[in-house]
């Protein structure tokens, strides 16, 4: 592997990534792609009868509850139908593509959280049997070698848990881990919004530039995903990668568009927010 990798993510909101996949296919340097699913994982659950499960920890974080049955459906959703047909279509494109887990080859492995304290309306519950954790470590040998022989990983959750079980770790998390350690430059994380959004009801209030000392004051107004993508930003600055966008995937070379300034870009060296 020669020059550092772009390191992209297509988040799961991007219904039609056909945009992206072409501006993948177009690029003269070394990719990575992550890639969610959470809208097919949602519909596929719920046709199978045991629909998804959101729940509120007692710090006021909400995530997905994993039981076993969940975890086979998102085996179902990320590693089989979305990761296939990312791969199918950029093959089609004439991209070397190769579809993997974070678990295949123990190449991202994190501590599982069996047990998690949620809140029940005014009580707390204690849920056992959550295939759900944090990345510790990333084996990026792999990588290499398919980056080496011009290869494109396609990469999707779970991560192999330390109890040998497949684990639900964020996507944006696990962008941000794997581009730390491969050296990336730049990281950029695709979704169905112009970029990060001051005010959530006004499309026009996009945050243009940031730095790390901005993203406490942004996360204070944030809601839902958009404090978990602050987090997974704040992660890859402070890991060393130079800059991180949140950007824009439905637009015409929305690649090309992202390194030409589109979306919110946040860098170490940005002095203060613009909009």
């Amino acid at each position: 592997m020669n020059a550092p990798p772009l390191v992209i993510k297509i988040g799961g909101s991007v219904d039609d990534p056909s945009l992206l996949l072409d501006d993948i296919a177009a690029q003269q340097r070394a990719v990575v792609v992550v890639h969610g699913a959470h809208r097919v994982l949602d519909a596929l659950a719920t046709q199978l009868g045991h629909p998804p499960r959101f729940v509120t920890s007692t710090s006021g974080a909400v995530s997905r509850y994993t039981d076993s049955t969940a975890m086979d459906h998102f085996l179902m959703a990320y590693c089989g139908l979305v990761n296939k047909r990312l791969v199918q279509g950029l093959l089609a494109r004439g991209v070397g593509a190769v579809g993997l887990a974070g678990m295949d080859g123990a190449m991202v492995r994190g501590r599982r959280r069996t047990d998690i304290r949620v809140r029940d309306g005014t009580r707390t519950v204690v849920l056992h049997g959550d295939h759900a954790g944090t990345i510790t470590h990333v084996d990026t040998s792999l990588l290499g070698a398919l980056l080496a022989s011009r290869r494109t990983p396609v990469i999707c959750p779970p991560a192999l848990g330390d109890d040998g079980v497949p684990i639900n770790v964020d996507g944006d998390r696990l962008t941000a881990e794997l581009a730390i350690a491969l050296g990336a430059e730049r990281m950029m994380i695709f979704s169905d919004t112009a970029g990060f959004l001051r005010d959530a009801s006004r499309p026009d209030s996009t945050v243009v530039r940031a730095g790390p000392s901005d993203i406490a004051e942004l996360a204070a107004a944030a809601l839902g995903r958009a404090r978990t993508k602050l987090a997974a930003v704040e992660r890859a600055l402070r890991g060393g990668v130079a800059s991180v966008g949140l950007c824009d995937g439905r637009q015409h070379r929305p690649i090309e568009a992202a390194l030409a300034g589109a979306g919110t870009w946040f860098s170490a060296t940005a002095a203060a927010v613009t909009v």
